[in-house]
């Protein structure tokens, strides 16, 4: 039988930047509706089913009325996996509509002491019970909807960037198209650990260093959220609150978490990839400056003198993320419920 799924509906900035943003003043959440209106339109590329800060992501995302998901592509790694675990995902919390690309599939590595598919029990457990889609190329579904609505796309990054490398390789004007470039990656003046630590060659950036080049070299602007930023602990208190209530999304982020612990022994998720949604949401959920970074062949994100290529944020700013995504987390609205449909 198919399953039941219910529907889910430091470093200072420049002066003056977020002025030039359209930034207003006032509470996240009034901030975001303000400055624009209607939804924005994004894609998602997730390497979902490593670490478990990727379902936080996606979840934020699907969970933002200022956001429209046009689609997710699955990045890096084990990619036809990945997106049977992003159509399972997408069932359980009624958004199956949201439709599921699968990118280049890579022979995955991992940095030491990072997660290698801690989610993929979860992920094959779906394929007996959902029907069997018809997964789309990533690479070409990214350019199609960049062409179809040019200068409206944000691109949310939170995966290795081997998928846009490709698109960018394909089609250097048509990826143009793209509004911005929201991407979690890097690491500028923190490394992995406490504030003070040396810079870290990040995971994202670490796998695949000329896609990254490619990226801060293809005329689009970039939001870079790197370590700096995205070491933001979900802790215990948090997590108790979302065991309190039972909504399809936070059910499901319960679940995946505990398989990501017991695989990875690991008992407190830190929220990376969720950063880069809420900036999509909210630009001063993580205020950034502008800067010139180069790429190395190690996957180090140095900056250098010349123009700037990116806005980058270069620390955390936890009270405004977490105002931004724990109402969004906690307060779902559950519709009538319904058996997902095949593609």
């Amino acid at each position: 039988m198919l399953p039941m799924c219910l529907a889910l509906a430091g470093v200072l900035p420049a002066p003056g930047l977020f002025a030039a943003q359209g930034q207003v003043p006032g509470p996240p959440a009034a901030r975001a509706a303000a400055s624009r209106a209607s939804p924005e339109l994004v894609l998602l590329d997730t390497d979902i089913g490593d670490d478990i800060d990727d379902v936080f992501a996606l979840g934020i995302a699907l969970a933002s009325p200022e956001l429209k998901v046009l689609g997710v592509t699955s990045a890096w790694g084990d990619t036809p996996l990945r997106s049977q675990m992003l159509d399972r995902l997408l069932c359980e919390t009624g958004r199956d509509d949201v439709p599921v690309s699968t990118g280049v599939s890579t022979l995955a590595r991992h940095r030491e002491g990072a997660a290698a598919f801690s989610q993929a029990a979860w992920a094959k457990a779906g394929a007996h019970t959902l029907p069997a889609p018809g997964h789309r190329d990533a690479v070409g579904f990214l350019l199609q909807q960049a062409r179809a609505h040019p200068g409206e796309i944000t691109l949310i990054a939170i995966a290795p960037l081997t998928n846009i490398g490709a698109a960018i390789d394909r089609d250097p004007a048509g990826f143009r198209m793209f509004r911005r470039v929201v991407m979690m990656g890097g690491s500028v003046l923190r490394g992995y650990g406490p504030v003070g630590s040396k810079p870290s060659a990040e995971y994202n950036i670490a796998m695949d260093p000329d896609a990254a080049r490619k990226l801060f070299h293809a005329g689009v602007p970039i939001l870079m959220m790197p370590l700096d930023a995205t070491q933001i602990a979900f802790g215990a208190d948090r997590m108790a609150s979302l065991v309190k209530i039972s909504t399809p999304l936070t059910d499901s982020i319960q679940v995946l978490t505990a398989e990501w612990s017991l695989e990875t022994g690991r008992r407190s998720p830190t929220l990376f990839d969720p950063v880069a949604v809420a900036y999509a949401i909210d630009p001063q959920t993580c205020p950034v400056t502008p800067a010139h970074i180069d790429v190395d062949d190690m996957g180090f994100t140095r900056l250098t003198p010349g123009e700037p290529n990116a806005q980058v944020c270069l620390e955390e700013h936890p009270e405004s993320f977490y105002s931004l995504v724990m109402p969004r987390l906690l307060q779902q609205r559950m519709l009538a419920a319904r058996v997902c449909a095949a593609r």
